[in-house]
């Protein structure tokens, strides 16, 4: 069974930063899309960041771009995303996920992904 599990959320000022990890087991990360997605209260779900590492395409939503960078450590089976220059908009509910197929796009949707996470607070105070 594959389990994702989130850790790096909290609380920080606005312009700080916090990297969050995504640690997995049941396979490795290293040729699925892996994804991220935020919630904030009142409004639907929605992606955030996400990467491809079959074919290392990389996908960011407009207002995190320069800002939020995805990465990964195949010996840890883990992948990070570091968030810089934090805005109070960003302020949500944060899931990873992944998908089944090691294909070479990068999805956008929720029911495009199969496994997700438990999700992490990350607040960011103005």
């Amino acid at each position: 069974q594959v389990q994702l599990v989130e850790s790096g959320g909290g609380l920080v000022q606005t312009g700080g930063s916090l990297r969050l990890s995504c640690s997995a087991s049941g396979r490795t990360l290293n040729k699925y899309t892996m994804g991220w997605f935020r919630q904030a209260p009142g409004k639907e779900r929605e992606f955030v960041a996400g990467v491809n590492w079959n074919s290392g395409k990389k996908d960011y939503l407009d207002s995190v771009k320069g800002r939020f960078a995805m990465s990964r450590d195949n010996r840890k089976n883990t992948d990070y995303l570091t968030m810089n220059d934090l805005k109070p908009e960003d302020t949500a509910l944060y899931y990873c996920a992944t998908n089944s197929v090691p294909n070479t796009i990068v999805p956008t949707t929720t029911w495009e992904y199969e496994y997700w996470g438990q999700g992490i607070q990350v607040t960011v105070s103005s």
